[in-house]
């Protein structure tokens, strides 16, 4: 995706309560919104308002907080909304917050202008305005829908984000996988690799302009990339014989964490491996195996897997090797544990009793709970606000009841919202990008 310039203009805001939102087990009533199309001068750029308010009503709706009223029972219209809103046109409608804009041709950009209204407050608690050229717009209606969000629920916004996974078709002992990149609405799908060799478990470095991922281009010798989304460019990070997981990056985007059995020591550890130096640091020291490491948001300790104990926990241990717990507590075995971006949970997968789970726990490994079940689920990724996670999940075939096609999914933290994603093709390891801007 090219780099583009967006010019921010804030209009007046005002300030109002948030909605207060539990991240635990139950549901949420969504909260009643208008989405109002662009208003225009110019009869061409009609559609493109429609379109703008179009996607922010879904990024919205998707979400599971909000319910778009239809646009049928709106009593203002765009026109006169575009001066001065008539609240009680919109209390009648139920709307408790309403959004409206305008679009204008400004020297070969256009001017995207929203503002956010609290229809009982009756006051405008958001207004901005975006110049950008006209290729951009949709970029635009999603960090519109971020702004949106944050203003409402006092959450960071997700929308303005990209989803990388592994695209996989034909049969499952001879499947094709290649790297496909989308927007987190599944707009501006595209392959970033064509197939030729075998790709797993791509993640995002902390810019979302590179992926970190681990390749099969000869067999049984596996190597770590690194791919420049823009330039398509990659680069051989080095080749480690006997990895097992795909490296992640720290939160600075200078190292990467990833798990491989070194020759001399003959079971596979976490390592840290400096970008610049290309030097390597061995962080565990165990018989047994651990994988699957992931940073905490600070950088100062890492998640992973072990089965040091006989069955699989999840372990924390510091960046220097120093201060190792285990926080799993509860039966099952636990894999692929991932470090929210809030840095207040892991979310992890789960087997038990010939059922898969993905589940979250507290950093200290309290509160663990499932969120999402299925004959085999496996892979969360974090949203960049740390309320959703998505994953892909294997569906049971029917012919000989092994695994099928797999696909992804997103869902909230309450374990009611999950969404399937749709995809060309069959997805797996799905990693969410930071925010965009």
């Amino acid at each position: 995706m090219k780099k583009f310039l967006i010019i921010l203009f804030c209009l007046t805001s005002l300030k109002t309560h948030s909605l207060e939102i539990t991240l635990s087990q139950g549901t949420v009533k969504p909260t009643p919104i208008a989405v109002t199309n662009l208003f225009s001068n110019n009869s061409t750029l009609d559609k493109l308002g429609k379109n703008i308010a179009s996607v922010i009503s879904d990024n919205l709706q998707r979400s599971g907080l909000f319910i778009p009223i239809n646009q049928k029972a709106f009593i203002q219209s765009s026109e006169s909304l575009s001066d001065q809103p008539r609240f009680e046109d919109w209390k009648v409608i139920k709307a408790q917050h309403l959004v409206s804009g305008k679009i204008e041709t400004n020297n070969n950009k256009i001017s995207i202008e929203f503002r956010l209204f609290d229809v009982f407050a009756q006051k405008q608690i958001v207004g901005k305005k975006y110049e950008t050229s006209k290729n951009n717009w949709r970029r635009v209606a999603h960090i519109i829908s971020d702004a949106i969000f944050q203003r409402i629920t006092g959450e960071g916004g997700f929308f303005d984000t990209r989803i990388v996974y592994v695209a996989e078709t034909g049969p499952k002992d001879n499947r094709q996988k290649r790297l496909a990149i989308m927007d987190q609405d599944q707009a501006n799908h595209r392959f970033l690799t064509d197939g030729s060799y075998l790709v797993l478990t791509p993640r995002f470095s902390p810019n979302s302009q590179k992926i970190t991922f681990m390749s099969y281009v000869k067999a049984n010798s596996p190597r770590v990339f690194i791919f420049d989304i823009e330039t398509g460019q990659q680069e051989i990070v080095g080749e480690f014989p006997g990895m097992t997981f795909a490296p992640r990056f720290s939160p600075d985007g200078k190292k990467i964490v990833m798990s491989y059995s070194d020759p001399d020591v003959g079971n596979s550890e976490i390592y840290i491996l400096d970008l610049q130096t290309r030097s390597t640091e061995r962080i565990t020291n165990n018989s047994g195996i651990d994988v699957s490491g992931s940073f905490s948001p600070d950088g100062k300790n890492i998640v992973f897997n072990s089965d040091r104990t006989g069955r699989r926990h999840i372990y924390i241990i510091d960046n220097k090797g120093k201060n190792l717990r285990r926080i799993s507590r509860e039966a099952g075995s636990y894999y692929t544990p991932v470090w929210s971006p809030r840095g207040d949970m892991i979310a992890f997968t789960k087997q038990e009793g010939g059922q898969f789970y993905i589940g979250v726990m507290e950093i200290d490994g309290s509160n663990e709970r499932m969120i999402a079940k299925s004959f085999h689920v496996e892979g969360p990724t974090w949203s960049p606000n740390g309320r959703y996670l998505m994953y892909f999940k294997e569906e049971r075939s029917s012919s000989d009841g092994t695994g099928g096609e797999s696909s992804l999914y997103s869902i909230d933290l309450t374990g009611y919202t999950e969404r399937k994603i749709i995809t060309p093709l069959g997805g797996s390891d799905p990693a969410w990008s930071p925010l965009m801007h």
